[in-house]
């Protein structure tokens, strides 16, 4: 392309700039070639004429189209050059805050100074396992990078990290290290990746310093070495260091520290075990205070060193150790205080014998202080025949101090290094390794030494190896893709190696000057100037002869000569070592011992600084120059193996970049910007790229980006190479410019950006063709609108005049109207008036009239009633005076014959012969007396109904005479009608008039009232605006109750968040549980593994259990049974193990415990029947001989049952005594043998005699019971026939009538004795009757008192509590009045709430007294049936000897076969591990695809229902145990089957179901049929294992998800980002290095990728298989939602991470996606299950990407929309979006503020950008019956279950 048509107007280029170093420009005109000067304008609109030449000034650099600012990588770029590359970076840095960026193969990394959170552990996770040229350039992406090549390749891998102090290489370091950590952890529990971190704050502590540049610089190069497994898992690491910064120990310049440590100690010598160290504040000590400023802002210094104690402990390092580099440390501070003391002559110096810190300094080492003072001042000199001793002046001694210090803090330095690669070196053989090569970038200051140089040097070798990888690289890509290349022109940086490394090179000749004896620093620079001043990469300096400059690959250095040759010898006393080897602390000598090398196979000495001082020896020395390597020549060294180990690995480059000398957050200075980019070697890279074809298209991408400029017979093409062929020969003519390979089209430099000007002249001239089109058309339209509006006001104009005439004639048509309609009403008025007076005065006169008639008719009829009473009184008072005379006769003479009576009664009860009469009929008597009196009781009831019957008659007759009375009076008034009617005339003619009078004063009155009225309603509108305003008020108040129900609907659904997350933690809790049990299981298999042997052993199928793996079955407490389960177990187990076993003990010690409650428990009984006795013996005659005896019996029975019981325990202890002696003994095994048979013995003995002793307990409670009632009987019956004196019917006390009965049998028995009072004894025996009865009668009456009593206290006790609730409720009653209606309501309701959570109580109570009484009734039910079937067995089949299977039981189950079938299968013992096996362990979901779904969950159940139905408690324990186990062990084995999953979740649930279906509890049997109710779980309560089951379904549907999640991964980025749904409509962007040469390329291509198409037919797939296992669709329904769910996470993580799909047509794209998957939704009907919601943050990022994003609206519309995406992701979207064309425009940085400024709310508690993909719901297992009857239930042949047995 010529000059011509690339700089033509308005083209955008880049000119110099001395502050900006590049200024963008416009070009005003079309250039020609050759001319003088270009015509510009700057941005700020001023005209520039810049000046072309051909050697200086050439044309300037273009710039590139908007379309490519901004690229995540530099290669993508068309134009390639610095002004490219630094406004790239700029842009990405300031306007989208990204920090990284790709250059090709290079990272670079700029420094943000501020915390940014993109480290996450989510962050690790979306960059693990995906391509590095997919995501959004990171650390982690080229960690991710090295990980994957070398798990591909199985080549060691590097990561080379370069760059200035503060440029972050420390950090990115570390965060590639932690990437490492957390993608391959160790396999094991070693936790060496751990360690592997817990290096840094060590290696931070002692190696970094804070300096002008940074506040944390590395002062050392550091290459770690991670070693991984063939699994790719770490199991060791290794580091060595480079150059240690030495003199920084004794000297920091302003403004800077010293190392870390020594400020930690200091902010921590407070401390109690500091005291020894004698330390104070940094301010004190000359090496820690020479800065000045002895603190970081923001570092605490005691914080990071508890962090680095922590780091040391966790690497191992023993306590004695870190002490002894604390004292150490301390030791170096005190030296830098040791005040050295000039002498008078200059030439010597002493040291004060009290210097507190020499003390220390020797204190601390444990050295000699004499010894370190004399020779702190002193030297040797020695010389081949004598030695001397010379002293040194202040100088010499402060320097030798300083040097001592040094010597000392870098042997530390060492010995720290070589102890962390011993923590982390491992045994195990390493397959491969990942270095991290963390070294100093190149460097250039005022004044440079032997530091500066020794670094640039490192990083020309590096850049030597950079140069050739890229030139590598770059011709592997040619060669691949098959395409004619020449060898592109790099500078090749050997030459100045040379002159560094070379023989007699710099280093060469200045390690000859050291061996010189009296060599300086200017004669080796005079010996430089004459060897290498012809050498082009060498010069010396015009004004200087003590310095010289090195010509490196990015810059020119100078430097200065002085110090060179000390700091390349190192020189150190030998004195001074060797009383440090003569240190009492072993690890002090330990340092200076000579030879010593650190013992880390594979891996050399950590530093190259280390020198070796030899002890005084009995040989003779060599001299030094043999012994002793200089720090050049070691360093070079080192160097050299550095290079060969980053020559055999594959190097990954990150390059880190220093933004500002500031430290300010997010400043950019181009300046020092561009000078590390050239010397980093960024811009060599993209020279060298440029150098060649940098460009780069796939034919597919090419041909969709730009088929615009391609004709129409072009596209008929069916090869997309021709069509791209032949357009590009059309296009550019120079076949130079671009080639053809086999996938890519290459270009040169400037020929995409060419491509794009053509392309966007295209869409431009289209653009002026469909403006011209449409705004002729907007014209037309508005013509045409303008003449419709003209008709239209036209005609509706007339028609307003038309109507305004026909308004005025109907109006003048109204007004006559009006007047003819008002005249009719008035004359109508006042017709009517006229008629309604008349009407009213002749209704008076007739009413007068009338009344007065009835006056006359009221007169008469009044004095008829007077005179009938008269006379009717008269005639009564008449005959009571007749009738009380002759009462008064008949009483004086009936007085007179009662006298004369009473007189003859007297004389005949004198005589014996009545007496006697009297008393022997006296008990007829009393009969026929009580007889009498009912017989009167019965008259007298007779009587009364006779009464009544005759008084409701008189009653009749008294209404019907008083009706016959009024009618009489009625007819008396009719003859005074007439004057009464006169009378009437004239008062009514007089009210008349009073009603003329009243209705004038009416009149008035109404006036006033309506005045009054008036008023009245101008107050009642007032008022009716007050209650407007109260109405509003209560609409206002009931908008605020709404906002409160709102607040109570947030406060309800935070408590629905707070029970997710509680279940959400149980569940992770359940997931850690199932972790570490898998873990568990591993190691298991790891221990059998390890200690396998030869031989073939096999467990017990029993064995199995949920928590532990012993050889013995293991019990839990609820297995402690009887004695017979003991016996049983003893059976079973051996007496060996059985003697092991503590549950055995735990059964026997239950017994004991039990027996002991039922020896209580009958004393107390007897105890009360003793009382009983006792008190009947008290009593007077009380008691007959049969009831003492019975008591005798029952004290001889009690004291039996208590001997024998004593006798059981005694039994019992010696029992346990017995086997814990034998548990203790270890003899043969007759004696062992015998020892059982003791044991068993004496158990069945003992269960026998309790068994005997439990039946005679029951036998003597059932006559005692049996006994008391029927004397009870008894009594009742005697007492019955001893007549009642009283009609009192109340039931008489038993006891009482008992004594009464037995004293009248006394006397029956006694009444010889009677006989004596007279001769027939017939008196006595009526006595003695009497007296009975007198008794008999007292007795009752006392019962009856008593009774009265009770009922009496009984009545006033109800009476308080009446009184005292009618008191409560009356408060209450008062306090609910004083309350509003609300208030009202609302205390009902707590009144209501708490009267039936009492009442709860009591039920609940009645309800557990009702469970226990069951549960003993039960219990002893359950006695009786084993004795019913022990007692059959025993008379059926007798003793069976064999231990085969009964005939007889064979028999029994065929006869139950005939009955019917309740939904049990009885199985044997021995069957279980093959049911089991059959059941589950060889199931397979296509086996009972035809049957019942869940058919293996209800066979275990009916399994289960039958082992409760014999009460085996045993077998269900086994059954369920080994279940679980089972499952477990299947899904261990299918971890990663998603139908075996989903069948055993299924089936595991439904078992679950079916225990609380028929568990019996009401809750769960409200759906039952009876039939369901009738197959409860009789005897057992498993609802622990219910819990157990729950905890497994859990741990199932978590394998699902992840199994799920696991086959959906590779599927959802390219199903939902990256499959085209809607054709054509995404747009290409070029591509960078990273897109076109990825780690996962193969030359065949990759996999296709997946369309959304295969994501769904995937989830249906899922459903689908969920739901033909039977599966509830309320847990498909969660999982479809947990799917979903991650399907929104991946997705949205990887759009916040790829710039590339952050476009207007991916969000349309996504969108589209979104909606075929609701649409899936509503097909399966599941809207319902929540997973729309999961999707939401994708669906408002996909609106987001389609709004628009300009003004303040646009930016509300996004802050109201974007509700569920944070202010992070939001901001990070806007960065990312990127137009496809230049049409678009791009989200301008006042934007994203603005959005930022309006979401301050959202900020708080959202520091996450990607969202965590690891993150389950909670999942919650409702429960849903089954309608399936167990009787119903089917068992296909198909399953081989013969051995089960239906009943």
């Amino acid at each position: 392309m010529s000059v011509n048509e690339l700089y033509t107007k308005y083209t955008r280029v880049w000119i110099p700039d001395p502050e900006e170093v590049w200024k963008a420009a416009e070009i005003v005109r079309d250039y020609k070639e050759f001319e003088p000067i270009l015509h510009l304008k700057l941005e700020d609109e001023s005209p520039l004429e810049y000046a072309i030449g051909p050697k200086h000034n050439q044309l300037p650099f273009l710039r590139n189209p908007d379309i490519l600012v901004g690229e995540n990588d530099l290669t993508a770029l068309s134009y390639l050059h610095e002004p490219a590359v630094l406004h790239n970076l700029k842009v990405r840095f300031l306007e989208s805050n990204h920090i990284y960026t790709y250059c090709g193969i290079v990272l670079v990394a700029i420094n943000p100074y501020e915390q940014l959170h993109i480290y996450g552990e989510e962050v690790i996770n979306a960059y693990s396992g995906q391509n590095m040229g997919d995501m959004d350039p990171h650390i982690f992406a080229v960690s991710e990078e090295a990980y994957k090549q070398m798990a591909r390749d199985e080549k060691n891998q590097s990561i080379i990290v370069s760059g200035e102090s503060g440029a972050g290489k420390t950090v990115s370091a570390k965060y590639a290290m932690r990437y490492f950590a957390t993608v391959g952890g160790s396999y094991n529990d070693t936790n060496v990746e751990e360690k592997v971190l817990a290096s840094s704050p060590i290696m931070e502590a002692i190696g970094n310093a804070k300096t002008t540049r940074n506040d944390n610089s590395s002062r050392f190069g550091k290459y770690i070495q991670i070693g991984f497994d063939k699994r790719f898992h770490i199991i060791g690491a290794n580091m060595r260091t480079y150059l240690l910064e030495k003199s920084r120990v004794v000297f920091q310049a302003e403004e800077e520290r010293n190392y870390h440590i020594f400020y930690q100690l200091c902010a921590s010598a407070s401390r109690p075990e500091f005291k020894d160290l004698a330390l104070g504040s940094a301010e004190e000590f000359l090496y820690t205070s020479m800065g000045e400023n002895i603190f970081i802002e923001g570092v605490n210094d005691a914080h990071d060193f508890d962090k680095t104690k922590e780091a040391f402990s966790l690497l191992g390092f023993k306590d004695s150790y870190q002490t002894g580099i604390y004292k150490i440390m301390a030791s170096i501070l005190h030296l830098g205080n040791v005040e050295i003391k000039a002498e008078r002559d200059g030439e010597s110096c002493h040291i004060s014998s009290d210097d507190p810190h020499l003390h220390h300094f020797c204190r601390l080492l444990g050295v000699e202080r004499e010894q370190m003072e004399h020779w702190l001042c002193r030297r040797k000199l020695v010389t081949t025949s004598e030695t001397y001793v010379k002293t040194m002046s202040k100088a010499q001694a402060s320097n030798a101090c300083h040097a001592l210090a040094k010597h000392i803090y870098a042997h530390l330095f060492d010995w720290i290094v070589e102890n962390i690669n011993r923590a982390l070196h491992t045994t195990e053989k390493q397959h491969s390794f990942i270095g991290v090569l963390d070294i100093y970038g190149f460097e250039t200051f005022e004044i440079n030494s032997f530091e500066q140089f020794c670094i640039n040097y490192a990083n020309e070798k590096l850049q030597q190896q950079f140069n050739s990888h890229v030139f590598k690289l770059e011709q592997d890509e040619y060669m691949k893709e098959q395409i004619p290349w020449t060898l592109i022109d790099f500078s090749d940086n050997q030459p100045c190696i040379d002159l560094i490394e070379a023989k007699l090179g710099i280093l060469d000749l200045l390690d000859e000057e050291c061996k010189v004896p009296k060599g300086t620093d200017q004669n080796w620079a005079q010996k430089l100037y004459g060897r290498h001043s012809v050498s082009e990469h060498f010069q010396k300096p015009r004004m200087s002869n003590r310095s010289f400059i090195v010509i490196h690959f990015a810059d020119k250095v100078e430097y200065q000569c002085d110090g060179f040759l000390e700091k390349n010898r190192d020189t150190v006393y030998e004195e001074q070592i060797n009383i440090l080897k003569a240190s009492k602390f072993q690890l002090v000598a330990d340092l200076f011992q000579e030879g010593k090398e650190p013992t880390v196979p594979s891996f050399s000495s950590s530093k190259g600084s280390r020198i070796n001082v030899r002890a005084a020896k009995t040989l003779p020395k060599l001299p030094n120059k043999e012994h002793r390597k200089t720090v050049g020549h070691q360093f070079r060294s080192s160097l050299h193996l550095l290079m060969d180990t980053l020559n055999a690995t594959t190097p990954h480059y990150v390059r880190c970049i220093k933004p500002n000398d500031f430290k300010e957050a997010f400043s950019f200075d181009s300046r020092r910007a561009v000078q590390q980019l050239r010397a980093c070697g960024v811009l060599e890279t993209i020279r060298i790229s440029a150098a060649g074809y940098p460009s780069r298209w796939t034919y597919p991408d090419f041909f969709s980006r730009y088929r615009v400029l391609m004709k129409k017979s072009d596209m008929a093409i069916g090869d997309k190479k021709q069509v791209c062929r032949k357009l590009l020969e059309t296009l550019i003519k120079d076949p130079d410019k671009f080639q053809f390979g086999k996938t890519k089209i290459f270009f040169r430099a400037g020929q995409v950006a060419y491509l794009e000007k053509l392309r966007a002249d295209k869409f431009r001239n289209a653009c002026i063709k469909i403006q011209k089109t449409v705004r002729g058309w907007l014209q037309r339209t508005r013509y045409r609108k303008i003449r419709k509006s003209a008709i239209t006001l036209q005609r509706y104009g007339r028609g307003y005049l038309a109507r305004r005439h026909a308004e005025q004639l109907r109006l003048s048509k109204a007004a006559l109207v009006c007047q003819k309609q008002y005249r009719m009403v008035r004359v109508r008025r006042e017709y009517l008036r006229t008629r309604q007076a008349v009407i009213t005065i002749q209704a008076f006169t007739k009413g007068m009239y009338i009344r007065r008639l009835y006056q006359e008719f009221l007169m008469h009829h009044k004095a008829t009633v007077i005179q009938k009473h008269v006379r009717g009184w008269m005639v009564r008072r008449r005959f009571q005076q007749h009738r009380n005379a002759a009462i008064i006769i008949q009483c004086a003479y009936r007085r007179v014959l009662a006298k004369r009576r009473f007189k003859q009664l007297k004389i005949e009860a004198r005589s014996a012969d009545h007496f006697k009469k009297l008393n022997m009929g006296m008990e007829n008597k009393i009969v026929q007396l009580q007889r009498k009196v009912d017989d009167q009781g019965k008259e007298y009831k007779t009587q009364n109904e006779q009464l009544i019957v005759s008084k409701n008659a008189l009653n009749t007759e008294v209404t019907k005479l008083t009706k016959e009375l009024e009618t009489l009076r009625s007819r008396q008034d009719d003859g005074t009608q007439l004057n009464s009617l006169q009378e009437e005339l004239e008062r009514l003619r007089a009210e008349l008039k009073e009603a003329h009078a009243h209705r004038k004063s009416l009149e008035e009155e109404h006036s006033s009232e309506k005045l009054g009225l008036e008023q009245r309603v101008e107050e009642l509108e007032k008022e009716n605006l007050l209650l407007k305003g109260e109405k509003e008020e209560m609409n206002e108040k009931i908008l605020s109750d709404s906002k409160s129900t709102g607040h109570v609907s947030q406060r309800e659904s935070r408590l629905q968040a707070d029970l997710d997350e509680e279940r959400q933690r149980y569940q992770n809790l359940v997931k850690e549980f199932s972790r570490l049990e898998l873990r568990y299981d591993n190691l298991q298999e790891e221990v059998s593994l390890a200690k396998f042997h030869p031989g073939h052993r096999r467990n017990l199928s029993n064995q199995s259990s949920l928590g532990s793996e012993s050889p013995y079955p293991s019990f839990t407490p609820s297995d402690v049974g009887d004695t017979d389960d003991a016996l049983q177990m003893v059976d079973d187990m051996g007496v060996e193990k059985a003697a092991m076993d503590i549950s055995l003990f735990m059964k026997l010690q239950k017994r004991v415990r039990e027996l002991e409650q039922e020896r209580k428990r009958l004393h107390s009984s007897l105890e009360r029947m003793e009382e009983v006795a006792n008190r009947k013996g008290t009593e007077p005659k009380g008691s007959s001989p049969e009831d003492d005896s019975i008591a005798d019996y029952n004290i001889l029975k009690r004291q039996e049952l208590e001997s024998e019981n004593k006798k059981l325990k005694n039994d019992l202890n010696e029992l346990r005594k017995a086997v814990a002696d034998r548990a203790t003994k270890s003899n043969g095994s007759n004696e062992l043998q015998e020892g059982y048979n003791l044991l068993l013995n004496q158990l069945k003995a003992a269960n026998e005699e309790l068994e005997v002793r439990k039946e005679e307990v029951l036998i003597l409670r059932t006559q005692i019971v049996s006994n008391s009632k029927k004397a009870d009987t008894d009594n009742h019956i005697k007492t019955n026939n001893v007549p009642e004196w009283s009609n009192n019917k109340k039931p008489v006390d038993k006891e009482e009538a008992l004594q009464a009965y037995q004293g009248l049998c006394e006397a029956k028995s006694k009444g010889d004795d009677w006989g004596y009072l007279n001769e027939d004894g017939e008196l006595g025996l009526a006595y003695q009757g009497l007296k009975q009865v007198a008794r008999l009668l007292e007795a009752q009456l006392q019962t009856q008192s008593r009774q009265h009593k009770d009922e009496l206290v009984a009545l006033h006790t109800q009476i308080e509590v009446l009184r005292e609730d009618l008191e409560k409720k009356q408060e209450v009653l008062g306090q609910i009045m004083a309350l509003s209606p609300e208030d009202k309501v609302e205390f009902s309701v707590q009144q209501e709430i708490t009267r039936l959570t009492n009442d709860n109580l009591d039920l609940k109570e009645l309800m557990e007294k009702l469970e226990k009484n069951e549960r003993k009734l039960k219990k002893q039910l359950r006695i009786y049936m084993k004795k019913v079937q022990e007692l059959e067995v025993s008379q059926t089949a007798g003793v069976q000897t064999s231990k085969g299977r009964p005939e007889l039981t064979r028999q029994v189950t065929v006869q139950r076969k005939e009955k019917d079938f309740e939904g049990m299968l009885e199985y044997y013992k021995e069957d279980e591990a093959m049911l089991i096996r059959t059941l589950i362990t060889d199931m397979t979901p296509n086996t009972v695809s035809a049957t019942v779904p869940c058919l293996p969950a209800y066979i275990l159940f009916m399994c289960i229902r039958h082992a409760d139905y014999i009460n085996d408690d045993v077998k269900v324990h086994s059954l369920l145990t080994t279940t679980i186990n089972a499952i477990k062990k299947v899904l261990k084995r299918n971890n990663d089957d998603f139908e075996m999953t989903s069948f055993w979740l299924a089936n595991t649930s439904r078992l679950l179901h079916c225990l609380k279906q028929y568990s019996g509890d009401e809750a769960f049997m409200t759906q039952n049929s009876a039939k369901q109710n009738e197959h409860c779980l009789k005897n057992f309560d498993l609802a622990e294992y219910r819990q157990v089951l729950s905890d497994l379904s859990i741990q199932i549907y978590q394998q699902l998800i992840k199994v799920a999640e696991g086959i959906m991964q590779p599927m959802i980025v390219s199903a939902m980002l990256e499959s085209e749904s809607i054709p054509s409509l995404s747009g290409v962007k070029p591509m960078g290095y990273r897109n076109r040469s990825s780690s996962m390329d193969t030359e065949g291509g990759g996999a296709g990728g997946y369309t959304l198409e295969a994501l769904i037919r995937q989830l249906g797939q899922f459903h689908g298989t969920m739901g033909e296992h039977g599966l509830d669709p309320e847990i498909g329904q969660q999982v479809v939602r947990q799917l979903f769910y991650s399907i929104n996470a991946v997705t949205l993580n990887n759009l916040l991470l790829r710039k590339d799909v952050c476009s207007w047509s991916t969000g349309m794209q996504l969108r589209y996606n979104i909606s075929q998957m609701e649409e899936w939704l509503r097909g399966r009907n599941l809207q319902q299950s929540g997973a729309v919601a999961t999707l939401e943050p994708l669906i408002q990022a996909a609106q987001l990407l389609q709004v628009k994003k300009k003004t303040s609206q646009d930016a509300e519309a996004i802050c109201s929309l974007c509700i569920a995406l944070s202010v992070q992701q939001i901001v990070k979207i806007l960065n990312l979006y990127t137009p496809l064309n230049e049409f678009e425009e791009r989200v301008t940085v006042s934007f994203i503020r603005d959005i930022q400024n309006r979401l301050p709310e959202r900020v708080e508690g959202q520091h996450h950008l990607l969202v965590d993909t690891k993150h389950t719901f909670p999942v919650l297992f409702p429960y849903t019956p089954s309608a399936l009857g167990l009787e119903n239930m089917h068992i296909p042949a198909s399953l081989s279950l013969d051995f089960l047995v239906r009943v």
